[in-house]
């Protein structure tokens, strides 16, 4: 059996959407790179290097994919330029397999954990809480008891914004006032969740990054007291960043990861941006699997992230 039996049509088609910008974008690059040439020779490397960093791939990322495609060249010995895109989709695939975890299941939780506890991480606006009620919405749809904790305290755009997203998907938001102990908000989820049976228990926390040290306490805090409802929680610590954000994602990858366990993933508002590649490079860099990618606005438009189609999707034929 293969993931890959789970990718239907429409999600393919989800997935083609909305890296259309970012796919016409490395496509017309790649058109400028090779122009002229009959061959991949260091010309057209050097060029081919300059698109992946300017697609936000990433510098370390980008290095490792020239330096694949010229051992192809090498083995090969002749490589037309005709078959760059091809070959392209097959080093950074292959890449991204040899670099990280098998992909997900189609938003699968463990059985054996229960309540399977994700506390979700990430700077104000990267998507965050729209993230926690797609992913809701998701695991609801598969027939698990689902509960929200409302632990970013701080903001009550982001209680509110949480209230709406448990009453669109119909899934109880556990919260208490303005300005509460996040932690605490944490532990009366983690024990309304214990007492009704819920499968799983998804935890929105403060994105404030301008003070390291205060986000571990905080995030360390919230953890250890969970601890005391459901022993080995987190199960999941799942970073959120913003893929328009290009460059700007992989610091905050660097700064989050820094401060807290991140086991997981989700990179966001792919659709309205050219920044696509930013995927790549962070998959590759950091060693965490990203395990969700946010395609549009629409409930349904969170997807699994699958190495292979998003790769396909991105490098695949264009200009029909």
């Amino acid at each position: 059996m293969g993931f890959f039996s789970f990718f239907s049509k429409e999600k393919k088609e989800t997935l083609d959407k909305g890296l259309s910008k970012t796919k016409e974008s490395v496509f017309s690059k790649i058109a400028r790179a090779v122009a002229g040439k009959s061959k991949v020779d260091d010309e057209v490397l050097d060029n081919l290097e300059e698109v992946l960093v300017t697609s936000d791939v990433g510098v370390e990322t980008t290095l490792n994919i020239i330096k694949r495609i010229e051992d192809r060249v090498a083995r090969d010995k002749y490589v037309n330029t005709q078959e760059l895109n091809a070959i392209l989709r097959e080093e950074i695939a292959a890449l991204l397999t040899e670099n990280n975890t098998v992909d997900s299941d189609d938003f699968h939780v463990p059985a054996d954990k229960k309540p399977y506890v994700i506390m979700v991480v990430g700077v104000n606006g990267v998507g965050k809480t729209t993230t926690i009620g797609k992913l809701a919405y998701q695991f609801k749809k598969k027939g698990l008891n689902v509960y929200l904790g409302a632990a970013d305290t701080f903001r009550a755009a982001a209680v509110e914004q949480l209230d709406i997203w448990g009453e669109r998907v119909g899934i109880p938001v556990i919260k208490q006032k303005m300005g509460a102990d996040p932690a605490s908000v944490a532990f009366d989820t983690l024990n309304s969740a214990v007492a009704n049976n819920a499968d799983v228990v998804i935890i929105d926390t403060a994105g404030r990054l301008h003070n390291k040290i205060g986000l571990m306490n905080e995030l360390t805090k919230i953890k250890n007291v969970m601890q005391k409802v459901v022993p080995d929680a987190p199960h999941e610590v799942l970073l959120v960043l913003d893929g328009s954000t290009g460059q700007n994602a992989f610091e905050q990858a660097k700064q989050f990861t820094k401060a807290t366990e991140v086991t997981a993933m989700a990179i966001t508002k792919l659709d309205g941006t050219a920044k696509g590649g930013v995927v790549i490079g962070i998959s590759d860099q950091f060693k965490i699997p990203v395990k969700y990618i946010g395609l549009g606005e629409g409930i349904e438009d969170l997807q699994v992230f699958r190495k292979k189609e998003f790769v396909d999707s991105l490098f695949g034929e264009t200009g029909k």
